[in-house]
């Protein structure tokens, strides 16, 4: 099978997604951050709900000066201000009495010896309409809003006390390679594994849930070992993620175990430098849903390039988030073309996230670039960029609200 296009990859991984997403489901406010809206966020009344005063002062009728003859406290529902000339006392987020004709800040109001309340109202109201920020039933957010404190927030205004959201993919990993250490310097001929730490976080910072019990690794270099490893993941996660054997060597036995397990590929080979190697199954389910594989070359970065190239739309899919766009940044130095593969090239971004600079030790198999960058300049086949050329930027997956 030749390699798909790169973007043509992204978009098959996202459309394989939303075809499998699951139902929806209820959760509560304080366990939706980091959901996905499934159904609308609609107002269910008047935002605000009542006319609510704006400052500390007095709500006031008629010409002053005026007779004080109460107080409003927020939560409570005055009593109509029925005579002119009188004012009650007022705090802020109160509701305003009927028959009040404006609010008088405190600091700019004065008290005569007898009491009496005088001071010259603002142009502007002082106080807060309802509907001044939505009309009840009017769509705040869109299906597909990534949730995060401020959509939890907005809800809470509104009154939910719980959202319909996408449901959440769980994820597995499954590490092959029986060269790789779990613990202690590389040396003698074994290297360190770096992927079954660093994944889980990479997972769920695209959309994934994945605990340590999800995680399990090395694999023994074996058809039976990686099948039944497989399958052993198939049974808590609707994604499993494996690291090494996507070529044809030897030891590389993800293709041979996605043939027993009857998979079909979504994309065998993506034409992107680094991290061609990397591919995207289904596998079928007893229940008759399908569920994933995504198989990540063992080299670090290209197994990160190939989580954002493939994994992460996937995710969005399955989550029922709009598929990503990416923003167009300036890179500050030159940039070499690969031929006809893409070119996904590891940069930092300035203060201002319009300008890109390429950072160093960018080989496939290092890890201290991507740790200095926040994302990958995209160079499309056949071309090459030159400093001060606008290029695609794919940003490295983030929490919510999370900084690099």
């Amino acid at each position: 099978m030749s390699a798909v296009d790169w973007e043509t990859a992204r978009r098959l991984a996202y459309e394989a997604g939303r075809a499998a997403a699951g139902p929806a489901e209820v959760v509560p406010l304080d366990a939706a951050d980091g959901r996905t809206l499934a159904e609308p966020l609609l107002a269910l009344t008047d935002l605000p709900a009542f006319p609510t005063s704006s400052i500390d002062g007095w709500a006031v009728r008629g010409p002053a000066p005026w007779r004080p003859i109460g107080r409003v406290l927020a939560g409570s529902t005055p009593e109509p201000l029925s005579e002119s000339g009188t004012c009650v006392e007022i705090a802020t987020g109160a509701m305003v009495p009927g028959g009040a004709d404006a609010l008088i800040r405190i600091e700019e109001s004065t008290r005569d010896p007898d009491g009496l309340v005088g001071g010259t109202p603002r142009p502007a109201p002082e106080w807060r309409l309802p509907g001044e920020e939505a009309t009840k039933g009017e769509e705040l957010l869109p299906v597909g809003t990534s949730i995060d404190p401020a959509v939890i927030g907005v809800a809470a205004t509104c009154g939910y006390e719980s959202l319909t959201v996408s449901p959440l993919p769980r994820a597995a990993l499954r590490v092959f390679g029986d060269e790789l250490l779990v613990n202690g310097p590389p040396g003698d001929g074994r290297v360190r594994d770096s992927l079954g730490p660093q994944m889980p976080g990479w997972l769920r910072r695209c959309g994934a849930a994945i605990t340590t019990a999800e995680v399990a690794g090395p694999v023994e270099d074996t058809l039976e070992a990686h099948v039944a490893a497989i399958r052993a993941a198939f049974e808590t996660a609707e994604l499993v993620c494996t690291t090494g054997g996507t070529m044809h060597g030897p030891v590389d036995h993800l293709h041979p175990a996605l043939a027993e397990l009857g998979a079909d590929y979504v994309v065998n080979t993506v034409a992107v430098r680094p991290g061609f190697p990397m591919l995207l199954a289904r596998v079928p389910g007893p229940d008759g849903r399908h569920r994933f594989l995504a198989g990540l070359p063992g080299n670090p970065q290209s197994a990160v390039i190939a989580l954002v190239s493939l994994v992460q739309p996937l995710l969005a899919g399955l989550a029922g988030r709009p598929p990503a766009e990416l923003p167009s940044v300036i890179t500050t130095g030159p940039v070499k073309g690969r031929g006809t593969d893409t070119h996904l090239a590891l940069a930092r971004l300035d203060r201002t996230g319009r300008s890109a600079t390429p950072v160093g030790h960018v080989g496939s198999a290092m890890l201290r670039g991507l740790a200095n960058a926040h994302g990958f300049l995209v160079v499309r086949p056949g071309t090459e960029a030159a400093a001060g050329d606008l290029l695609p930027f794919l940003p490295l997956p983030l929490l919510a609200g999370e900084r690099r």
